[in-house]
Formats: C-alpha cells, structure tokens, sequence
C-alpha cells in the first residue's frame, strides 16, 4: 500500500508548466467528447493540482483505502480536472479521457461515483457535496480516524440555500477536519455572481457559520500551498479557504467568457487553436 509520504510530494519543479499541462489535458479531453464544461474546470486547476501533487493522501490501487482524505467536487459540470488529475495520478488508465462522454465509458459529464475510481461522490446536483462532506467528517470523527475531507463548492453554486444549511451543521459540530474550498470565479452560467445573487460579505458568511477563512489566489500555488499546509485554520472549526480564480483562466479569450461555460461542437479550426494555445 503506498502511505500518505507518496503522495504529499515536493513543490513541482515548474508548477506553472504543471498547469497548463493539466489545461491540455483537460482540452484534449473535452474535445475527444465533444464537450464540456472547461472554463468551469480551468478555473480550479492550480487548486485541483495543489491538493493531488501536495497536500491529500490516497492510494490509486486502493480507492476506498480507508485513512485516504476524500476529496468531493460539489461543483461536478468542473469534473473535466479531477478526471485529469486521476488519470494522471493512475487511478484509471488515461486512455479512459479519449473516452469522455462516450456511451461505452466511464467518465460522464458529472462524475458518478459508482463508475470511477476516485471519485467519492456522484455531484453536479448542485448544492450537495457540503452536506456529503459532512457525513464524511462526522464519520471520521465517530470512527477515530485521521483522514480530511475537501469539498470544493462553486461561487454559483453557492446561491443554493442547501450549502448555508450544511455550513450551519459544520459550524455547530466543530468539524476541524472539514475544509471547504469555494472557486470564487465571480461569474455563473448565465452572467457575474454580483448581478444574479450576490455573495459578498463571502468570508464573513462564513465566519458567522463557524468557520475560520482564508482568502488566497486561487491561481497562485505557493499561496494555495501555504494555506493548505496549514490545517485546520483554528483548532475546533471547520476551515473556509475563498479561492479567487478567473473563469477559463489560461487562454484569453476564453477567460470570462460565458459562451465557454459549457462549450459543444467545437470546430476542428478552433480546436487546433485551442490546443496550440496550451502549448502544442
């Protein structure tokens, strides 16, 4: 079995270079399916890459190890950069990507826990994953065991009145070993969180639930590293960490651009370009 040490590595040489790798990837992968929700998962790669290379504990030969830290993507249309990252990592082989939505594989539009190994939840329903969390916290803490649990919400997704009901119950329990990550991209499927439901004051929502909060650049390893490294952010609370990011961060003109909040039949042309943009 490989034990927490193999996979709470050293600072990537090139973190940058790890990251647009990872944008490749993640484009070759939504253009095999024909689509897909990329500028929603551009924008959570840099956090994705820092929790999977640096900070989280797991076994791809053993998923449901039970000491691993689980990891849900409550935000699942972003699931494009935790199949990346699996594959990556060998949970899966990675011709499973050229698979992306195809009848015959494993790996949908949102991710399905009884399909894919990695996966803890089955989300994209949005609104959930805090309250699953939740259940996995509560479970650790029942059992004695040591393991954490990420969940990574979306700024949109926040609007659900379900994530504020679930940070109640975190808050109230305690639960130091729960950490939420929000992907505060600022906008949503169908214009910016400020004009469809503003979220502001976001960090001190979250302190009136119970939690300690951070702010950090979510596109910034080092700060997400620091940050990270450095739970629980109060001893006896469940952690905030706010993670500004920029959606489709990466290419330019994908960057805040709600036509590629979900992207489809993308033309041969503008796939080339894409992917020339990422670097090859």
């Amino acid at each position: 079995m490989n034990l927490a040490s193999n996979h709470m590595c050293a600072q990537p040489p090139d973190p940058a270079a790890r990251a647009r790798a990872l944008r490749r990837l993640i484009a070759q992968t939504m253009i095999a399916g024909g689509r897909g929700h990329l500028a929603s998962a551009f924008s959570l790669v840099e956090v994705m890459q820092v929790l999977y290379d640096e900070i989280m504990r797991y076994d791809p030969a053993d998923p449901d190890w039970p000491l691993r830290d689980r990891c849900i993507l409550s935000k699942g249309h972003g699931c494009l950069v935790q199949y990346a990252l699996l594959a990556d990592k060998g949970f899966f082989p990675q011709s499973c990507l050229d698979e992306f939505c195809a009848f015959h594989g494993i790996l949908g539009g949102h991710p399905d826990q009884a399909k894919v190994p990695g996966v803890e939840a089955s989300t994209g329903s949005l609104g959930h994953g805090l309250s699953i969390g939740i259940g996995f916290a509560l479970n650790a803490r029942h059992k004695r065991l040591d393991y954490r649990t990420f969940v990574i919400l979306g700024d949109g997704e926040s609007n659900e009145g379900s994530v504020w009901e679930g940070a109640m119950c975190a808050g109230k329990h305690g639960l130091d070993n729960l950490v939420v990550l929000t992907d505060y991209n600022k906008h949503q499927s169908c214009g910016p969180t400020r004009e469809i439901m503003d979220l502001e004051p976001l960090a001190d929502k979250w302190r009136a639930f119970g939690f300690a909060v951070a702010e950090v650049d979510g596109h910034d390893p080092g700060q997400l590293r620091e940050v990270l490294g450095s739970l629980p952010l109060e001893p006896g609370r469940p952690s905030s960490i706010i993670c500004h990011t920029v959606k489709g961060k990466g290419v330019d003109y994908i960057e805040n651009n709600l036509e590629w909040h979900h992207k489809s039949k993308l033309a041969p042309e503008a796939a080339q370009d894409l992917l020339c943009r990422l670097g090859g």
